[in-house]
C-alpha cells in the first residue's frame, strides 16, 4: 500500500489564493489525494509534528478547517528521540527544523513519498546526496500526474 505524508504547506493548500493558477492545481492534486486516502486507496501518516503546526496557526478558522480535513483513518507518527535525532541528522543535509522533523516523522513511519508545496525543502531534497533520504520527497500535483500515469 501507499503511504502518503502531507506536511502543513499541502493542508493549506485548497484554503490559500486559488486565483493563481498553481495553486488552485496544487490544492486539487491535494482534494484528490485526501479522496483517495478516504477511498482506502493509498493510506495517509500523519504527525505529531504535523498537529502542532496546524495548532499553532494564528487564523483559528483555517486551523478548525485544516483539523476536519485530516481524515480520521491515518497512521500517527509520535516525534520521539529517534525522530528527532534523524531531524538534526537532516538539518546538516540543509533541511529547516519544522521540514527536518517532517521528513524524519515520514521516514519514520514508512511513507511511499512525502508531499509538499515548499520550494525551499523541494529544492534541498533534489540536492541531497543518493541515499541520504529514506523518503521521496515530490510535489503533490506532480507526484498526481506521475501515479496517475502509472495507473492507466
Amino acid at each position: 500500500m501507499i503511504r502518503v505524508y502531507l506536511d502543513v504547506c499541502c493542508w493549506n493548500r485548497p484554503f490559500d489564493d486559488q486565483t493563481q493558477a498553481r495553486i488552485h492545481l496544487e490544492a486539487e492534486a491535494v482534494l484528490a489525494i485526501v479522496a483517495d486516502i478516504e477511498g482506502g486507496g493509498c493510506e495517509l501518516l500523519h504527525s505529531e509534528v504535523a498537529n502542532l503546526e496546524i495548532s499553532e496557526s494564528p487564523d483559528s478558522e483555517r486551523r478548525q478547517r485544516l483539523q476536519l480535513m485530516i481524515p480520521h483513518r491515518h497512521r500517527y507518527v509520535r516525534c520521539d528521540a529517534k525522530v528527532a535525532a534523524r531531524a538534526l541528522e537532516l538539518e546538516r543535509l540543509g533541511f529547516t527544523g519544522i521540514d527536518a522533523l517532517h521528513i524524519a516523522c515520514a521516514e519514520a513511519g514508512g511513507a511511499t513519498v512525502l508531499l509538499t508545496t515548499d520550494d525551499r525543502l523541494l529544492r534541498v531534497a533534489r540536492r541531497s546526496p543518493a541515499g541520504s533520504l529514506h523518503v521521496k520527497v515530490a510535489n503533490p500535483l506532480a507526484w498526481v500526474q506521475d501515479t496517475h500515469g502509472e495507473r492507466t
